[in-house]
C-alpha cells in the first residue's frame, strides 16, 4: 500500500507536489511564478509545515549538486530565498536551519559560481530581521570558509576578484546577523576574530595597486569602484562601528599582528591607513583603547629593530591626533611615558650597538643611524600629539617630561664614568627637544599656568649648565613661550634697524596676568640671561636666542618696571665685556657689545623717548665711525672681524646715568635705572661651570673630603645594615610627629587660651631674653685688669686701677 501511495503523485503530501511545482521541465525556463506563490501562500496559511518545505527543498538541492543539474540548484535557492523573505513566523528557525545547510552545501562545492549563489543567498538571509531568537545556530563554519574565500588564489583574475568580493560580503553578513544579538555565537571571540580582521586587511593591501591602475576618479566604471580593496574597507569600518567596550581589545590585536607577520610597519603607509580606518571607524569614547594597545604594541617590540619601532611610533602619532579630537582619556600621560621610556632605551642600544647591554662593533654605525631616525620620530610625535592639547593638559605634559631630567638638583638617579656622561647628556638633549616640541605653537593668555614654577626652576637650573647645545634648546624653549604673537621670526638676525615700523610687530598692552607672572619670576629671567652672557663657549645661535628673548620679553610682557629693569640688565652685560673679569675671548666681549647695542636700539624705540633714542643713536653712530667691531652686522657676519678692546674709550659705551637722566624725566624710575644690575645667586648657580653631571657629583665628595682634617683619626664607618635603615627612617618620622604636635599645641593655645595667659607667656619669654642680654653685657663691658696689679682700698678691699674708656679693648662681637 505504502509502495503504491509512493508511486502515484496524487497520493504525495501537498507540500511535496507544490515545491516539486516550481521546478520547470527545462531549468534554463526559471523558476514557475504561478506555482511558487501557491507554495508561498501555503507556507503562510501553514507555517508548521514550513520546516519540512525547507528539508525537502533541501533534499532536492543535493540531489542537484551531486548531479550537477545546477540549473534547478539556482531555482531551488531563489525559492529559499523568497520563503525566507515571506515567512517571519516562529518555525522559523527550523527552516534556517535547512537553509544554512544548503548554503554551507554551496560553499563547500569547488564551482565558483555556486560558492557565489551560496554567498548570496546567505547575505539576504543576514538582512532579515528574526522575531525569535535561536538558542543553538553557530556560523563557525561560515567565518572560515567566508574567510578562506577571502584568500582566493584562482588563475583567472576575473574569477579571483568575485570570489574575494563574495567572501568579504559573507564576512559582513555574518557581522551584521551576530555582532547585536547576544544569544548568538560571540563574533568577538578571538578565534573568529583572527579570521576575519586579517582576511579583510588582506584584501585591503591591493588599494594602492588598484588607484594607481584606475586614470582617474571620473573615468572609473562602477565596476572599478567595487573593488575588494574598497569592499573590505567598508566592512572593516562596520566592523569597528559595532564594536562595543570591551570588544576592542579583540578587534585591534589581530590587526597589529597582520602588521608584525607581514613586515607592514617600515613602509608604514599602509599601517597608518588601516589605523586611521580604525580611529575614524570606532566610537570616539573608544579611542583611547585603540591608542593603548599600540602602546603595548611599541613595549612589546621594544628589541625589535629600530625601522619597525619607528613605523609604530608614527602610526601611533597619527592615531592619538585622530583620539584627541574626541576623548583621550587617561592615557595622555600613559602615552608620554612609554615614549620616554622607549627614547631611553634608544639611547641605551646606540650607545652599546645591541638590544642586550652589550657593545658590540661589527653594526654599532648601522645601529646608530637608525636609532638616531626612531628618536626623531619619537620626538615628532611627542610634539604632534601635544599640539592637540588644551593648555591646562600641555603644562602637566611639561612637568611630566622635566620629571625624567636628569639632574642632581631633582634627586635623579645619575651614572658616573664616560657611557654614563653620555648616556645623560643624550638623555638631557632629547628630552629637551621634546620639550620644544611640547611648546611649540603653544597659545595662550595666562603665562601663570602655562608655565608652572617648578617647570621654571627646573628649566632654568639647566640654562646654567656647561654644554652649549642644552642651554640653546633650553632658549628656544624659553623664546617659544614667550612668543605669543609670532614675532619671534622677526628678530631671526641681530641688528641695528633704524626704523622698527618696517616689522610689523604685534604688540599689545601687557595685562595683570602678566604682570604678576614677571613680579614673582623676573628674576629669574634675568639672572639666567646673565649667566648665559657669560659663557665661554657660546656662538652666534645663542646671541641670537639672547637677544630674541629680550626683545620678546619687552614686546609680550613688559611694563615700565620691567624695561627699566631690561635695561639695566643689558648695561650690566656691557659692564662685563668691559671689564672682562670673566676672562671671555674677544669674539664674546664684541658678541656682547653687538647685543647690548641691538637691544637698546630697538626698546630705545618702543619707549619712544627722544632723548633717549638720541643718546642711543649718538653711540651707535660713534661706533660706526671708529669701531665697527662692537656692532651686530660686523660681529655676526660670516667672516666676523675682532680687535684689540683695551682701547674701548667711553664714548663708544652706552652710559647708565645718561640713561636714567633721560627716562627719568619722561616718568621712568630713575633712582632704579641709577642702580647698576646685581645677579642674585642662588644654589642653582652651583651647576653653571659643570662639564658632566658625574663630575659635580664627583666635585662635591671631593669638596667633603677635603673640608675634614687629614690628620684626625678617622672614626671607623658604622656598616648600614637594613636594621639601621629601618631605624632612621622609623627615627626621623618620630621626630616629624613631635614637631608637628608642637606646632599644633603652639596654634591651639594662641586660638583658645585667654589673653591674660597669652600676654603672661610673651612677657616672661621678654624677661627672659632681657636677661640674657644683661648678662652678655655685663660680660662684654667688664674693664680687663690693670697690668700693674691690684690696690688696697680704705676698707682693705682691693680695687681695680681704672681705664680710660678709649684705651679699652672691646671684644669683636659687641654690640652698641
Amino acid at each position: 500500500m505504502y509502495g503504491v501511495c509512493g508511486c502515484c503523485g496524487a497520493l504525495r503530501p501537498r507540500y511535496k507536489r507544490l515545491v516539486d511545482n516550481i521546478f520547470p521541465e527545462d531549468p534554463e525556463d526559471g523558476l514557475v511564478k504561478t506555482n511558487m506563490e501557491k507554495l508561498t501562500f501555503y507556507a503562510l496559511s501553514a507555517p508548521e509545515k514550513l520546516d519540512r518545505i525547507g528539508a525537502y527543498l533541501s533534499e532536492r538541492l543535493i540531489r542537484d549538486v551531486g548531479r550537477h543539474r545546477y540549473g534547478y540548484v539556482c531555482i531551488a535557492m531563489e525559492a529559499l530565498d523568497q520563503l525566507l523573505m515571506a515567512c517571519h513566523c516562529q518555525s522559523i528557525n527550523l527552516f534556517v536551519e535547512s537553509f544554512l545547510k544548503m548554503v554551507a552545501k554551496l560553499l563547500e562545492s569547488e564551482k565558483p559560481n555556486l560558492q557565489i549563489l551560496g554567498t548570496n543567498s546567505f547575505v539576504k538571509f543576514a538582512n532579515i530581521e528574526e522575531d525569535t531568537p535561536s538558542y543553538h545556530r553557530s556560523y563557525d563554519f561560515f567565518v572560515s570558509r567566508f574567510s578562506e574565500m577571502c584568500h582566493s588564489s584562482h588563475d583567472d583574475l576575473e574569477i579571483k576578484t568575485k570570489i574575494r568580493m563574495s567572501g568579504i560580503k559573507g564576512l559582513q553578513g555574518v557581522v551584521r546577523k551576530t555582532v547585536n544579538d547576544e544569544l548568538q555565537a560571540n563574533i568577538w571571540d578571538p578565534q573568529h576574530m583572527d579570521k576575519i580582521v586579517p582576511s579583510l586587511l588582506f584584501n585591503l593591501q591591493h588599494v594602492e595597486e588598484a588607484e594607481s591602475r584606475s586614470p582617474s576618479p571620473l573615468q572609473a566604471t562602477e565596476k572599478e569602484k567595487e573593488s575588494p580593496a574598497e569592499l573590505a574597507e567598508r566592512c572593516l569600518r562596520e566592523l569597528l562601528g559595532r564594536a562595543a567596550y570591551g570588544n576592542i581589545k579583540n578587534a585591534i590585536k589581530p590587526v597589529l599582528i597582520h602588521l608584525d607577520n607581514h613586515s607592514l610597519w617600515e613602509p608604514k603607509v599602509f599601517a597608518i591607513r588601516c589605523f586611521k580606518i580604525i580611529m575614524y571607524s570606532v566610537q570616539p569614547q573608544h579611542s583611547h583603547l585603540v591608542i593603548q594597545q599600540l602602546l603595548s604594541h611599541l613595549d612589546a617590540n621594544s628589541r625589535s629593530i629600530a625601522t619597525v619601532r619607528a613605523g609604530i611610533v608614527e602610526v601611533l602619532s597619527e592615531a592619538a591626533i585622530i583620539a584627541s579630537t574626541g576623548s583621550v582619556g587617561p592615557t595622555v600621560l600613559e602615552m608620554f611615558n612609554t615614549l620616554l621610556k622607549q627614547l631611553r632605551l634608544s639611547i641605551d642600544y646606540a650607545l652599546t650597538g645591541s638590544y642586550d647591554g652589550t657593545i658590540t662593533v661589527g653594526n654599532k654605525i648601522i645601529k646608530e643611524h637608525e636609532e638616531r631616525m626612531f628618536q626623531e620620530a619619537v620626538i615628532k610625535t611627542t610634539g604632534s600629539f601635544a599640539s592637540t592639547l588644551p593648555n591646562y593638559l600641555r603644562s602637566e605634559v611639561l612637568l611630566f617630561i622635566m620629571s625624567k631630567f636628569p639632574l642632581p638638583s631633582l634627586h635623579h638617579s645619575v651614572e658616573a664614568g664616560k657611557t654614563g656622561e653620555n648616556r645623560n647628556r643624550l638623555t638631557q638633549i632629547m628630552l629637551l627637544k621634546s620639550l620644544l616640541q611640547v611648546t611649540t605653537g603653544i597659545q595662550g593668555s595666562n603665562m601663570l599656568s602655562a608655565l608652572p614654577s617648578s617647570f621654571l626652576d627646573g628649566l632654568f637650573s639647566t640654562a646654567l649648565m656647561e654644554d652649549a647645545e642644552i642651554r640653546l634648546f633650553v632658549l628656544e624653549i624659553l623664546i617659544s613661550f614667550i612668543d605669543r604673537h609670532g614675532n619671534r621670526h622677526k628678530f631671526s638676525t641681530i641688528s641695528t634697524i633704524s626704523d622698527i615700523s618696517v616689522l610689523n610687530l604685534k604688540v599689545e598692552k601687557c595685562s595683570w596676568q602678566d604682570t604678576v607672572f614677571m613680579k614673582k619670576h623676573s628674576q629669574q629671567f634675568y639672572r639666567h640671561i646673565y649667566m648665559s652672557c657669560k659663557e665661554e663657549t657660546n656662538v652666534k645661535k645663542h646671541y641670537e636666542a639672547l637677544y630674541s628673548m629680550l626683545v620678546l620679553i619687552s614686546i609680550e610682557l613688559a611694563n615700565e618696571e620691567v624695561v627699566v629693569d631690561l635695561i639695566r640688565l643689558v648695561l650690566a652685560v656691557q659692564e662685563m665685556a668691559h671689564t672682562n673679569e670673566e676672562n671671555l675671548p674677544v669674539y664674546n666681549r664684541c658678541a656682547l657689545y653687538a647685543l647690548g647695542a641691538a637691544y637698546l636700539n630697538l626698546i630705545s624705540q618702543l619707549t619712544a623717548v627722544p632723548a633717549f633714542c638720541q643718546h642711543i643713536h649718538e653711540v651707535i653712530e660713534t661706533r660706526q665711525k671708529e669701531a665697527p667691531y662692537l656692532l651686530p652686522e660686523d660681529v655676526f657676519a660670516e667672516k666676523p672681524r675682532s680687535k684689540d678692546l683695551d682701547q674701548v674709550v667711553i664714548d663708544f659705551l652706552f652710559r647708565q646715568s645718561k640713561i636714567s637722566e633721560v627716562l627719568g624725566g619722561s616718568g621712568y624710575n630713575s633712582d632704579r635705572l641709577c642702580t647698576p644690575y646685581i645677579p642674585q645667586l642662588t644654589d642653582e648657580d652651583r651647576l653653571s661651570k659643570r662639564k658632566s653631571i658625574g663630575e659635580t657629583i664627583s666635585l662635591q665628595v671631593e669638596v667633603e673630603s677635603r673640608n675634614s682634617p687629614e690628620k684626625e683619626e678617622r672614626v671607623p664607618a658604622e656598616e648600614i645594615t637594613y636594621e639601621t635603615l629601618k631605624k632612621a627612617i622609623v627615627d626621623s618620622v618620630a621626630v616629624e610627629e613631635q614637631e608637628r604636635e608642637r606646632r599644633r599645641q603652639v596654634v591651639e593655645k594662641f586660638q583658645k587660651a585667654p589673653f591674660e595667659e597669652i600676654a603672661a607667656h610673651c612677657g616672661a619669654r621678654a624677661s627672659l631674653l632681657q636677661s640674657k642680654l644683661n648678662q652678655i653685657f655685663e660680660i662684654t663691658i667688664r674693664p680687663p685688669p690693670s697690668p700693674s696689679g691690684t690696690i688696697t682700698a680704705a676698707y682693705g678691699q682691693p680695687q681695680n686701677h681704672s681705664i680710660p674708656v678709649y684705651e679699652m679693648k672691646f671684644p669683636d662681637l659687641c654690640v652698641y
